[in-house]
């Protein structure tokens, strides 16, 4: 019965199998999520499916530390999230896995979004809590002096600063969208999801002018909670072989199966409950085969 996790602590099967860019110090796995199950399962003729997706979590990776998971991070108001030219790509209070998803789909030579920036002003990083920090704490001083976040006077400084040309313009439209309430272009806080993460106070919960120095700046990467991919099951957690006829006695559930969400994700919890259903499923199977075994001698 193999229940473990999946690789997304092995570099070498994240480049074999994953988007690029990608990196193990994105990941907010488990360390020892390194991918063996996978390879035991792969020798023994065991057929594979999403080996290419992750259950996604935008994350920002300060120096030293562990990656941050942005969740509600990314619907306040006063912040957008933009590509290496400074224009937003998507609708930043996207479920996180639909986010990562998107910074991968958005990529181009031209303009990358991986990383991105997140910006916010000072009004936002007052009055909000923005990656584990109370609202009004200041950011740790070695964040600055690692030049991992970036702060200025003004909006056009923090663009030079970032190399992102576009960034003045994208924030003054994004104020005027903030203005009206409607975002235009990507219709951030049209959804409830959206607005669960914003401020009530405002008409739209997730829109408010970047207008308030001093401003700050972010990379955002595209991490994850663990990886997707992995071996074929049946109901029974029995595993299958790419004829789908199943490998007698070896049986997965975990990370170390593709998921049965496919390329979805519903919500949180999607990686627990399959994994617990189908190992109580695979359980149960074993438990009858070696019924029958008994009985039958």
């Amino acid at each position: 019965m193999l229940a473990s996790g999946g690789f997304s602590h092995d570099q070498e099967l994240r480049e074999k199998h994953l988007p690029a860019p990608t990196s193990t110090a994105w990941t907010h796995a488990s360390p020892g999520q390194t991918g063996d199950a996978l390879r035991l399962g792969e020798e023994l003729g065991a057929a594979t499916d999403l080996l290419d997706r992750v259950w996604g979590a935008p994350s920002v990776c300060p120096p030293g530390e562990r990656p941050f998971f942005l969740v509600a991070d990314r619907g306040i108001p006063g912040m957008v999230i933009v590509d290496e030219a400074g224009e937003r790509y998507a609708n930043e209070a996207l479920p996180y896995h639909a986010f990562t998803d998107r910074m991968y789909a958005a990529d181009r030579p031209e303009a990358t979004t991986v990383p991105s920036w997140l910006v916010l002003d000072a009004r936002s990083r007052a009055r909000y809590i923005f990656a584990g920090l109370f609202p009004g704490q200041p950011f740790p001083k070695r964040w600055l002096e690692s030049g991992f976040l970036k702060k200025a006077a003004t909006v056009e400084e923090l663009a030079r600063q970032i190399s992102a040309p576009a960034l003045a313009a994208t924030v003054r439209r994004f104020n005027g969208f903030a203005e009206r309430g409607v975002d235009e272009d990507f219709g951030r806080g049209a959804s409830v999801y959206d607005r669960y993460y914003g401020d009530p106070t405002l008409p739209n919960p997730n829109l408010a002018p970047i207008d308030k120095g001093p401003f700050y700046a972010v990379p955002v990467h595209p991490g994850d909670i663990g990886t997707k991919g992995g071996l074929v099951t049946d109901g029974d957690g029995r595993v299958l072989r790419e004829d789908s006829s199943p490998i007698r006695g070896l049986y997965a559930a975990g990370n170390c199966s593709a998921a049965v969400m496919g390329d979805t994700y519903p919500g949180p919890g999607a990686t627990i409950g399959p994994a617990m259903a189908f190992a109580w499923a695979a359980v149960n199977a074993i438990a009858g085969e070696r019924g029958a075994a008994a009985g039958g001698s």
